[in-house]
């Protein structure tokens, strides 16, 4: 069965016709084990990340924390990795739900974001380290070998709260960063100790 509109075929037999859509390339996986960083540098180890896709999505899968309580962050670099310190604005929201519904909040979080800030931005807050907790989510960076426009990035993660009443917590990050320079790099880490363990991937979308 076909779906169509307006006189042109989108999707056929279950697949999407040229035109529609962009197709998502898998780039580069890094695997962490007790690992202080995760850095994705262009041209390093397989990693792109220039103008060859318009669109940079990282994915993380069970990232967990070595230190309970910490937050999960990222800085971006135009110098290839040497300094991760560029100048970013963000806005910051959180709904959460306590497994023992001890509290519930849907919030803006004023103490979460930037202002013109080069500090790493946290994108997941006070990390739970037991066993079974960990966090998954992804990060979209927009357009980062511009050197006409600021880059916009979106972040969505899913975690397990370190607190006395553990529960589920999502953290939305969005922001762009202030510079017409090219984004060559990208570095995540934890706010105090390492990332135990976890997966983050990057694609590429046509």
């Amino acid at each position: 069965m076909a779906l169509i509109s307006n006189g042109s075929t989108i999707f056929d037999n279950g697949s999407m016709s040229a035109g529609f859509g962009g197709s998502m390339t898998f780039i580069k996986k890094l695997t962490a084990s007790s690992s202080a960083t995760l850095s994705f540098v262009d041209g390093t180890d397989g990693v792109v990340l220039d103008d060859t896709y318009k669109e940079y999505v990282f994915t993380f899968k069970n990232i967990h924390p070595a230190t309970n309580g910490v937050n999960f962050t990222f800085n971006l670099s135009t110098d290839g990795g040497s300094n991760y310190n560029v100048t970013k604005t963000t806005t910051a929201f959180r709904p959460f739900n306590y497994e023992t519904y001890a509290g519930a909040e849907l919030a803006y979080q004023t103490g979460s974001d930037l202002a013109q800030s080069t500090a790493y931005q946290n994108i997941a807050e006070n990390l739970g380290n037991a066993n079974d907790e960990n966090s998954g989510g992804e990060f979209m960076l927009y357009n980062p070998s511009s050197t006409v426009f600021v880059k916009h990035f979106i972040s969505s993660v899913q975690m397990n709260h370190a607190s006395a009443y553990p529960g589920s917590v999502n953290w939305k990050i969005a922001g762009y960063a202030n510079t017409t320079s090219a984004i060559n790099a990208i570095q995540f880490k934890m706010s105090s100790g390492n990332i135990d363990a976890g997966d983050i991937c990057l694609y590429g979308i046509a």
